[in-house]
């Protein structure tokens, strides 16, 4: 089995642009921005994953994959897919072998800090190259650094909307957000495109939350932002049921009577109750087992798996509702555990008994789930949602439009703003002019300023929040997934 090499980790039009390009082009820079927003209530993108990818990518990959190589194998490879995909014989490797020779990755990436809000239209991060023989470089990358990108950064968006949405509704139905870090949890593994991609939407998801089932999102973060658990709470769950387990037993008592009294007898456990007949267990099962839940050590989470998730929770909206469906669970369970009533006067449920569902749960959805159970006297802190693939892979990178564009070269000595805008497309495609720069206002806005020249963006320095994190091979900045969580948060 071969491992794809790196330099063979791109489009294939990409492999002819080296050729195609002006004479004379020495430098080329280019900036990653999310163009627009395909979901209106995020108008600012949070920025997250640029160090993961220079780790994993452009020095763990390069290195062994590539510097590390020798080069006649590399030559072989390269000739070998080029021959038999696009029909070239004996492709040119001269720019692949001085690369090589070069031992290092000749680029430049400057970003701003991981875990800022970043307004679309406002670039994130630029790309150029330090040695005038490999400009083609830049444009090279441009795959490469999109494919790991844009998901993972979509994905702590979402997340930190999702973190809005129950910090307004914890501090209107709670007087705080206490048990936020934990209300959102992550359920998006199974549903992912791939491994690799849990990895980087769980670690995502993890910068607005603390409650995940996506385990490998703790690997990533250890790997690529000096997490550590033994340290620090990077991510945690507790045990829970499935559908099989449920129905493996003879009924529905059985199963949760033995689960919550010999299985795990302690503890909080979340136990899914819709395999057959849901409301049937919330009205006529759990009832008969009320004084075991009541007495039993620990909380159990009922969990809803199926159906609209918000008359699940919530009940229907109307006047006096009577039949189970009409309540919904958190009603359901009031009347069987009850509960206290907080300062801003709302239920809260007994504290041995919770809520959790976790199927189809959109930011729409979990507002409205909210906004209902305000509606009706209780406090958002009852239920927790485990937000999935649904959420997390039914995106794409246009979702926010990020794009890997060029805004400046250096052609023949001379300095050349590049750009496009083209006149069949809304507006969106429009990029910018020149070199930028990222800068605040005396509000603490942040914005951009562009069509720079290389002495006027210089000029910025100390007030541009591009700062240089990779050059020449080298990490320069190693940040720490505490410092974003702190940083997210103020």
């Amino acid at each position: 089995m071969k491992n794809l090499l790196p330099i063979l980790a791109l489009d294939f039009y990409k492999l002819s642009h080296r050729e195609m390009a002006v004479e004379g082009v020495t430098k080329m820079y280019e900036t990653w921005t999310a163009r627009g927003t395909r979901i209106k209530e995020i108008p600012s993108v949070t920025w997250f994953g640029m160090q993961g990818l220079i780790k994993k990518q452009l020095i763990n990959y390069f290195n062994e994959e590539f510097f590390g190589l020798k080069i006649e194998d590399i030559v072989n490879e390269y000739k070998r897919v080029l021959k038999h995909t696009l029909g070239i014989d004996d492709a040119d490797t001269s720019h692949i072998e001085e690369l090589h020779s070069l031992g290092y990755l000749p680029i430049k990436i400057c970003a701003v800090q991981e875990g800022l809000a970043i307004p679309v239209r406002t670039p994130m991060m630029t790309l150029e190259n330090t040695d005038e023989r490999f400009a083609w470089l830049v444009g090279y990358l441009e795959t490469l650094i999109s494919c790991e990108l844009w998901h993972i950064s979509t994905s702590a968006s979402i997340a930190r909307r999702y973190r809005d949405i129950a910090d307004e509704w914890g501090m209107k139905t709670c007087g705080n957000t206490d048990h936020v870090d934990f209300q959102m949890h992550g359920f998006e593994m199974r549903g992912m495109a791939s491994l690799d991609a849990s990895m980087n939407s769980g670690a995502g998801h993890l910068l607005s939350f603390k409650g995940s089932d996506t385990v490998p999102a703790y690997n990533y973060l250890e790997n690529y932002y000096n997490a550590n658990i033994e340290k620090e709470l990077v991510i945690t769950s507790i045990p829970a049921s499935e559908h099989t387990l449920q129905c493996t037993y003879s009924d529905d008592y059985e199963y949760i009577d033995t689960i919550i009294t010999k299985k795990i007898p302690t503890g909080m456990v979340s136990i899914v109750m819709d395999g057959y007949d849901y409301f049937n267990v919330l009205t006529k099962t759990l009832p008969k087992l009320k004084n075991k839940i009541l007495a039993r050590d620990g909380k159990v989470i009922v969990r809803g798996d199926s159906g609209c998730p918000i008359e699940i929770t919530c009940g229907k909206e109307m006047i006096n509702p009577s039949t189970p469906e009409e309540k919904g669970s958190i009603e359901l369970l009031w009347d069987l555990f009850g509960g206290t009533i907080n300062e801003q006067g709302y239920k809260v449920l007994n504290e041995k008994i919770g809520y959790i569902y976790g199927d189809s749960i959109t930011l729409e959805r979990a507002d409205e789930i909210f906004r209902r159970l305000e509606a009706k006297g209780f406090s958002s802190s009852n239920v927790a949602l485990g937000v999935g693939s649904f959420t997390y892979q039914y995106v794409t990178r246009d979702t926010f439009m990020h794009a890997l564009k060029c805004t400046y070269a250096v052609i023949n000595g001379e300095e050349k703003f590049i750009y496009k805008n083209p006149k069949t497309d809304n507006g969106v495609k429009k990029s910018q002019k020149g070199m930028v720069a990222v800068l605040r206002d005396e509000n603490g806005v942040i914005y951009y300023k562009d069509e720079l020249h290389k002495i006027d963006k210089d000029a910025l320095m100390g007030e541009d929040l591009l700062i240089p994190i990779f050059e020449d091979g080298k990490l320069l900045i190693d940040d720490s997934l505490a410092n974003i969580r702190v940083r997210m948060s103020k």
